[in-house]
């Protein structure tokens, strides 16, 4: 295909298919948990780090990732403060991230390089960028799958996994560290604004396939991968923002999908 002959598409393709299988894999359990928000805070809080990234002189996909596990550890932290209203921690970053990312922006020289952040460049990713993605795109894999069993049981019920074994607070520290990474990355590629969305709403259309944690997460997969490669098609003929297709053609699939259930569910009731 003429699209392929395209380095800068290579490019993008690889890079969208690694992220269109590690971001269900962390969703997952983000919205099992009931935290579905932190790819906001964490993508607000990656802002920053960009920001900060080309201040320093530094790439800023390595200033992101390390304010991102910094704004990450604070949620987890601020988390076990205030048990009750975990939610707040969430809110407390975002705001936290966003005020910083707002100050230290107006000091870039560059606001282009800057704003490629907002809404993500997947088809300008370097080679040294594309390196740096498939390095956290294979460890994060590695480890979602070393640990598959452990973060099951922490989505679903952190008290019943403790009682079952498992070390809870060194998970929760895991997949904090992962799921910083994942949104570090990221928001190079599909756009800080909007990589919550691939956290989440691929999950939401695996929820509306499959009847159990396997199930869904590989149908949230398939979605994602559809979607990333039907998106980059549809974004190299259109002339389209790759991201923002990506999410929008997401979420259509799950209003497709909710619209499908809920036939099917009122047709089968009727029998």
């Amino acid at each position: 295909m003429k699209i392929l002959q395209y380095g800068f598409m290579q490019r993008a393709f690889l890079v969208g298919i690694l992220l269109a299988v590690i971001t269900p894999c962390i969703g997952i359990t983000i919205v099992l948990k009931r935290t579905s928000m932190i790819g906001d805070a964490l993508s607000h809080a990656s802002l920053a780090g960009v920001a900060l990234g080309l201040l320093l002189g530094i790439n800023p996909v390595l200033g992101a990732g390390i304010i991102c596990i910094i704004a990450a550890l604070g949620i987890e932290g601020i988390r076990k403060k205030i048990p009750r209203y975990a939610e707040m921690a969430i809110a407390i970053v975002m705001s936290a991230g966003i005020g910083l990312a707002g100050v230290l922006s107006g000091f870039v020289k560059n606001g282009a390089n800057f704003n490629s952040f907002l809404f993500g460049s997947i088809v300008s990713i370097s080679q040294g960028e594309l390196l740096l993605v498939c390095i956290v795109s294979v460890f994060v894999l590695v480890m979602l799958m070393l640990f598959y069993r452990e973060l099951f049981y922490v989505g679903f019920d952190e008290n019943a996994a403790r009682i079952s074994g498992v070390p809870v607070r060194r998970i929760n520290f895991l997949f904090t560290i992962l799921t910083a990474l994942t949104v570090s990355i990221a928001s190079r590629t599909v756009g800080a604004l909007i990589v919550s969305s691939m956290l989440v709403v691929p999950v939401a259309c695996g929820m509306q396939l499959g009847k159990s944690y396997r199930n869904t997460l590989l149908s949230a997969i398939a979605v994602a991968l559809s979607t990333t490669v039907a998106g980059l098609f549809l974004s190299y003929y259109t002339g389209l923002k790759p991201g923002g297709t990506i999410v929008l053609l997401e979420v259509a699939c799950f209003l497709i999908l909710a619209a499908v259930k809920t036939v099917r569910n009122r047709f089968d009731g009727r029998k």
